[in-house]
């Protein structure tokens, strides 16, 4: 039999059929045949060698269940909700207490703390220099198990769930703008094209909830909208489709397309989606395409969520005390407190991994009036969420992760008075905190110098951590040990959680990341 005869047997045809094997020759150009004609000759020979369970292991042949058949490890928690604060907020405002820089306000930043670190063309050649800009909020030290926790009065009710928190003030980054910064700490990589955590999760793990998707993501509202957020941030990159996240609107259908159209009766479009099957199967015997498998997949989860997406979005079910709990803000579509009530929901349903983006935290200028407007957003929020799932039992299954793409510095950006003042992009040090999942409940992890520009050690003296070291820099947090650690809480170990692309085996840490087993519970 000729390689050409082979190739097209192995997608279904007919050897001695010469009408048949004439319509596979008009379906494709010659390179295609030629391609699958050595892909089918050496599928089979290394199916001969390496046994039958070779193709079993291909990701696209595992449905909804997850890449991986069993765990790495026992897991801690089953589900996470990232709540992300796009743009970058201040430590120094919320989180970082620094009181000495009172007495410093308006000197500039030595050389010595900066130490030629780079700066952003928006400051690096300000006439005013780098003048240090106190807070000017007031900070209350919350004692828990372990030292206790700073919390800036920007924040009363997320003050009252301090002793869930794992706070973390030595994160830290090599992005110094948005868009990589953000892309880094979503996909592992600086440049766009990598999936993201969350589809990392959904390959690995799979779903809880055949009617719902396995990573959704929301978009809260906010009065500083000014970065974009792209698709890619929750997209799968170069793995399947079925891995992305699925975005759920606040306003009209909650999914785009999921209604059916004026005339369309259920069984019409039940009816429309076993035909649509049918041709989609078809093309995939003769294409191979594994993206084909994963349409189908899409298609028939689209049709399910026409019934469970309207029973997530209908609250009619929730008690007043719950609905107290989260505020007035529920009254308002697409709020952050709707979302985080949302979120709670998705986790009761099965969903693994809920992600929520809150916009508008880049104050270059007057930051005070801009960072109060977004903690207004945010904070009840947040408390409710923790407060809600710690009722329900489900806090110690589901970890919370708050955070942005990187932290705001020290000294001023425009002018510096008192009551105003502006910083900008900084990424040697910010905040994350963490709760629930695993994660030791009512601590502040590291520490930051005076100035809280540099990760200092336990005297005081400013770190130089990298990423890549065999063994971390104790008291920081690089942004792939904060992914590899999230995995870790998950049950899964980084380095082994891999896809394979043009001949490489990728994984959501790149070549780096440690677990930060300081952190666990």
């Amino acid at each position: 039999m000729s390689s050409l005869q082979l190739a097209a047997d192995q997608h279904g045809r007919t050897t001695g059929d010469a009408s048949e094997w004439r319509e596979q020759q008009l379906a494709i150009t010659r390179r295609q045949l030629f391609g699958r004609a050595s892909l089918g000759l050496g599928t089979a020979s290394i199916a001969q060698l390496l046994g039958a369970d070779l193709l079993a292991e291909q990701p696209e042949r595992k449905g909804r269940d997850g890449a991986l058949k069993t765990l790495h490890h026992p897991a801690k928690a089953k589900h996470v909700i990232y709540l992300f604060m796009s743009g970058g907020p201040s430590q120094l405002d919320l989180w970082d207490y620094k009181p000495k820089l009172k007495d410093l306000a308006g000197e500039q930043l030595p050389d010595e703390i900066r130490d030629g670190q780079r700066v952003t063309g928006m400051t690096a050649n300000q006439k005013s220099g780098l003048p240090l800009a106190p807070s000017k909020y007031q900070f209350t030290k919350h004692d828990n198990n372990d030292g206790g926790v700073w919390v800036s009065e920007l924040l009363p009710h997320t003050a009252t769930v301090s002793h869930e928190l794992c706070v973390v003030n030595t994160t830290f980054t090599e992005a110094i703008n948005h868009d990589p910064a953000i892309t880094y700490i979503q996909t592992g990589a600086q440049v766009p094209g990598r999936p993201s955590l969350g589809a990392w999760l959904s390959y690995g793990l799979g779903s809880m909830n055949e009617d719902l998707p396995h990573y959704v993501v929301m978009h809260a509202k906010t009065s500083f909208a000014e970065q974009s957020l792209f698709n890619r941030l929750w997209g799968t990159g170069f793995m399947p489709a079925e891995h992305q996240g699925m975005l759920i609107r606040s306003q009209g259908d909650p999914v785009l397309y999921l209604s059916n159209p004026g005339g369309v009766r259920p069984g019409d479009r039940r009816a429309q989606l076993d035909a649509l099957e049918a041709i989609n199967a078809a093309q995939h015997r003769q294409f191979g395409d594994p993206e084909v498998l994963s349409r189908i997949r899409q298609h028939e989860l689209a049709y399910r969520m026409q019934s469970s997406v309207p029973e997530l979005m209908d609250w009619s079910q929730e008690s007043k005390a719950t609905l107290d709990l989260y505020g007035d803000q529920l009254q308002e579509p697409g709020s952050f407190a709707a979302c985080c009530l949302n979120a709670r929901r998705l986790v009761e349903r099965g969903v693994r991994n809920i992600q929520i983006f809150h916009r508008g935290w880049d104050a270059h200028g007057n930051l005070p009036r801009e960072h109060e407007s977004q903690c207004k957003d945010i904070d009840r929020g947040c408390a409710a969420l923790i407060k809600d799932l710690r009722q329900r039992g489900l806090l110690d299954e589901t970890l919370v992760v708050w955070g942005g793409e990187f932290g705001r510095t020290v000294y001023c950006q425009g002018n510096l008075t008192p009551q105003n003042y502006g910083r900008d992009h900084h990424p040697r040090c910010f905040t994350v905190w963490m709760a629930g999942g695993g994660v030791k409940p009512g601590i502040t992890y590291g520490r930051t110098d005076d100035y809280g520009y540099n990760i200092a050690d336990e005297h005081g003296q400013p770190l130089r951590p990298q990423p890549g070291k065999e063994q971390p820099t104790k008291g920081a947090m690089h942004i792939h040990d904060l992914n590899a650690t999230i995995l870790h809480l998950l049950g899964i170990d980084h380095k082994r959680l891999t896809y394979r692309y043009q001949g490489r085996d990728f994984r959501l840490t790149d070549v780096h990341g440690h677990v930060m087993h300081d952190l666990l519970g």
